[in-house]
């Protein structure tokens, strides 16, 4: 196995952004700023990312939670109730990840429709 560089170690884009940089993480987190609660139950949180799959949305909130960006809740009722939102970390993420949709919508055209035409 190749030796890994220090400097990529410790680089933000390949440590930080490759934990939530996938496409369901940013629509979770959208998902649940969006929220005037605050707070999304799983099959919620479901409804709006039909095209994701039941173990793909689990694993998604997982790492999400492992990565300190959402909180999950459990309470203690039959059957169990499971909230989950932002922690702290991750509203302040909400900021840049609006100004990202923000560029993505105004350059949609050139990024998107563009590359279909020519494929």
């Amino acid at each position: 196995m190749a030796d890994i560089k220090t400097e990529y170690l410790a680089c933000p884009i390949r440590q930080v952004v490759s934990r939530f940089g996938d496409k369901w993480s940013l629509l979770v987190l959208f998902l649940l700023n969006r929220n005037e609660k605050g707070v999304m139950r799983f099959n919620e949180i479901r409804r709006f990312m039909t095209d994701c799959s039941q173990k793909m949305l689990s694993q998604t909130l997982k790492n999400l939670e492992q990565n300190h960006l959402v909180h999950r809740e459990v309470y203690p009722e039959v059957p169990p109730r499971v909230e989950y939102s932002l922690t702290e970390t991750g509203k302040s993420l909400m900021p840049s990840l609006t100004s990202l949709i923000e560029w993505g919508k105004e350059h949609f055209d050139d990024v998107v429709t563009k590359n279909i035409i020519m494929d």
